[in-house]
């Protein structure tokens, strides 16, 4: 039963965040202006009127507010609490009498914790209005959430030992830290709409250098489209914004190309090795199209599931490099050692 829960739970997180990009990028984001319902009803269908005035108000449809917007920004909603409700049940199971899953207790805590800040800044990201530097958080946060339900999946399985996956572990946790920086900065990237501050590739607005306002760019406290002072914010900053991004990808790239051929040279880690490679090749293809196609909406919807999935592999990665296990079950190559371990997380 939690087995199958924690793992329902990580999909569905999956989808949350995917949902999310999805959300923000067809700018949904405040399609509801008030949380956690829609004009204080709870569907869009109950705040019809409120929702045509605002529509009225903004002169058309091509708006921050409608009707099909507020319904993307409510499901996204609906899909979090559901999302909400399932890490409950996981946490009351952990903690329910004769449940066998004492190991897990301490992750649910945290899967609470984080899933009830998450829920906060799921509401400071709307009602003030979308600052980036919550936005940002709020996208953390998922993660976040959705890599301590991949841990604790995972925990709950058996897999065979395989000690000499535990010489990867230094090469797992810098990989996994090159993507969440990289990914930190694709959030500031996305919340600061500076997607399109380069339309050339692999030079930047012709240069390799252009001209840039880095300290703007990454003041954290401002509003959306506002320098720290109030004025609006330079087409140089968000060029900064933007270079950091990709120029970064590159030290990523090196970095997890390294991380591959590392735990390549280990067989219980072969598989997971291959995933990275093929989710990093695929990414650097739709960080590339979404530059030279215009930000597509598919396309870049699709880079931030990549992301996501990048993340994901690199923590299964960690999960098996740490605890000296090959992810295999019920069955053991000669070269490891054949007795099933549960694994703790």
């Amino acid at each position: 039963m939690q087995r199958a829960l924690t793992v329902t739970a990580a999909c569905l997180a999956l989808i949350v965040i995917v949902a999310g990009a999805y959300v923000r990028l067809s700018d949904a984001g405040l399609g509801c202006p008030d949380w956690p319902g829609c004009y204080g009803k709870a569907t869009p269908s109950h705040a019809l009127e409120s929702i045509e005035r605002a529509v009225e108000m903004q002169g058309g449809e091509h708006g921050a507010v409608s009707f099909a917007k507020a319904w993307k920004e409510m499901g996204h909603r609906y899909l979090a609490g559901l999302l909400g409700l399932l890490v409950a049940a996981i946490a009351a199971l952990s903690w329910s009498p004769g449940s066998g899953a004492k190991a897990g207790r301490g992750l649910s805590v945290a899967l609470l914790a984080v899933l009830a800040f998450q829920a906060a800044l799921g509401m400071w990201t709307v009602t003030l209005l979308l600052k980036p530097a919550i936005v940002t958080a709020h996208l953390i946060g998922g993660l976040t959430t959705l890599a301590l339900l991949i841990w604790l999946a995972l925990s709950r399985w058996q897999f065979v030992r395989a000690q000499e996956g535990r010489s990867a572990r230094v090469a797992a946790v810098i990989g996994l830290a090159a993507v969440a920086i990289q990914i930190l900065l694709g959030g500031w990237v996305s919340a600061n709409y500076a997607a399109l501050a380069c339309t050339d590739y692999p030079l930047c607005q012709g240069q390799v250098m252009p001209r840039m306002d880095f300290a703007d760019a990454f003041h954290v406290i401002r509003n959306l489209g506002k320098t720290a002072a109030g004025d609006l914010l330079s087409f140089e900053a968000l060029t900064a914004i933007h270079w950091m991004h990709r120029t970064f990808a590159l030290i990523a790239t090196a970095v997890l190309a390294w991380v591959v051929w590392r735990a390549m040279a280990i067989q219980a880690l072969r598989g997971i090795a291959v995933w990275v490679g093929i989710l990093l090749v695929i990414q650097i293809s739709l960080g590339i199209w979404n530059v030279l196609g215009g930000l597509p909406l598919s396309v870049a919807v699709a880079h931030n599931l990549g992301a996501t999935l990048l993340l994901s592999a690199l923590v299964v990665l960690n999960f098996f490099a740490f605890h000296g296990l090959a992810p295999q079950r019920e069955r053991a190559s000669p070269a490891l050692n054949s007795q099933p371990s549960r694994s703790q997380p």
